[in-house]
């Protein structure tokens, strides 16, 4: 096969029908029976969005969730007040999408796994196989599994999560911070006594607290405690219901139904490389995150996205295999950006909101990116390219799918617009599949070096 892919949650499954609707053969591996079954990663912030909608999964994750609520503060049992959980952005033509959406982890693993499989057929997941061990050489990578069997792959991405065990089976290490040093539960629960239309927070002594938020488009409520230092999480049912006792004006009986729990202590932590040979990190095997602001499961889907074109584009299009080499040029330093916005949010010196959506988020300083022009104003290569109309067409209509787009010429047998929007700028622009400017310049000279580089035009 092309590319094995070793974990099915957000990341791998993002880059398995990315990889799909390229024509590379790839499988996901995933130890669980079954999909992760907890909320966890629930914001799915304006960027992430923009990517869902190229792969035509927008509507499905709008339906399985909704907006967030506003944060009630509770204080022995009296509303003291409620605030919204996010600065307002105005929307405008250039970004359609400006408020998070609110969508527990399960569900949107549910609709990838169910495009991924209705569109491009099924026996893409391979459920109930753990990877133990890898080798590999100049043609591919074996991967071992605990059940005996082997597979073999050209490339192998690491989508396994924070204790990966294909990082550690690389020897890659992880270099981070104890974001938090007391305890922390997140639970999905059932709860009768408080409403759907807010998120419910309920603060402690000491810094411990509660909250319980309900998840758009389930009956169900996440709750996040901070613990008091010396306590231990209880996971079971009767621990979470003793917790909501002594936590909030509610009856230990509220909690009706325990769905899922876990416990973590927040920490932030970046791999020291995003690529070994042939094997490449991604998601929370290259980055941990705290879960404050919602960074870490659009990081990561985001990794999967950046490395899906360039993946088909050296598999399918032609492209150098020096290609690949951008991946953690790119990512590895976005990431780390990412890991100083979450630490920020969760400490409180960072608000959610502009600083959290992500579409400022670009690689001006890669070596993809490409700028002949003289001016240093307006849009550069290496920034997200942003929605417009042109002649009638969208921009975001027009750049879906896993092609390049040209905008300000016109080619033989490229994909473009003869203009760009006038909030481009000046200039002829060259959009890589990922949304992002890859070249641009006054007129197509030096286009053509650019493309033989990057597979542009041929990539599929």
């Amino acid at each position: 096969m092309d590319v094995l892919i070793v974990g099915a949650g957000p990341t791998g499954l993002t880059l398995a029908l990315d990889l799909a609707r390229r024509g590379v053969d790839a499988l996901v591996v995933e130890r669980g029976e079954a999909l992760y079954p907890g909320s966890r990663g629930k914001g799915i912030q304006p960027r992430t969005q923009e990517v869902f909608a190229d792969l035509g999964v927008l509507e499905a994750i709008r339906a399985a969730g909704g907006p967030y609520p506003p944060r009630l503060i509770w204080r022995d049992g009296q509303r003291l007040g409620d605030q919204p959980m996010f600065e307002e952005i105005p929307a405008d033509e250039g970004t359609p999408y400006t408020d998070p959406l609110m969508v527990a982890q399960w569900r949107t693993q549910e609709v990838l796994y169910t495009r991924l499989t209705e569109r491009y057929g099924a026996g893409r997941v391979v459920f109930g196989r753990e990877v133990t061990g890898l080798t590999q050489d100049a043609e591919g990578v074996t991967v071992s599994c605990a059940d005996g069997t082997t597979l073999r792959a050209a490339y192998v991405v690491a989508a396994d999560g924070g204790r990966s065990a294909v990082r550690r089976a690389l020897g890659v290490g992880m270099t981070g911070e104890t974001v938090d040093p007391v305890p922390f539960l997140v639970a999905d629960v059932r709860v009768r006594g408080l409403d759907r239309d807010h998120w419910h927070t309920f603060p402690g002594t000491g810094g411990s607290g509660l909250a319980l938020c309900p998840l758009a488009g389930t009956d169900y409520f996440q709750l996040l405690a901070r613990l008091p230092e010396a306590e231990e999480a209880d996971l079971s049912l009767d621990g979470i219901r003793k917790l909501v006792a002594t936590s909030t004006h509610l009856d230990a009986d509220a909690v009706t139904e325990l769905r899922w729990a876990s416990d973590f202590r927040p920490r932030a932590a970046l791999a020291d490389r995003f690529r070994a040979g042939r094997v490449f990190l991604a998601g929370d095997a290259a980055h941990v995150h705290s879960p404050a602001g919602g960074q870490g499961l659009n990081t990561s889907v985001q990794d999967a996205y950046n490395l899906g074109w360039k993946l088909g584009a050296v598999l399918r299009g032609g492209a150098p295999e020096a290609l690949l080499d951008t991946y953690e040029e790119e990512r590895r330093a976005n990431a780390a950006a990412m890991l100083d916005l979450s630490t920020g949010v969760h400490r409180g010196e960072i608000k959610r909101g502009r600083a959290t959506v992500q579409l400022g988020v670009g690689y001006r300083e890669s070596s993809l990116s490409v700028d002949t022009r003289g001016t240093t104003e307006g849009l550069r290569a290496g920034d997200r390219a942003p929605d417009g109309t042109v002649a009638g067409v969208r921009l975001f209509d027009a750049f879906q799918g896993p092609h390049w787009t040209l905008l300000g010429a016109s080619p033989a047998g490229v994909r473009s617009l003869p203009t760009a929007p006038r909030s481009y700028g000046e200039g002829v622009f060259l959009i890589r599949p990922d949304g992002y400017v890859g070249w641009a310049g006054e007129t197509t000279e030096g286009l053509a070096d650019y493309a033989k580089k990057t597979g542009a035009f041929t990539t599929p």
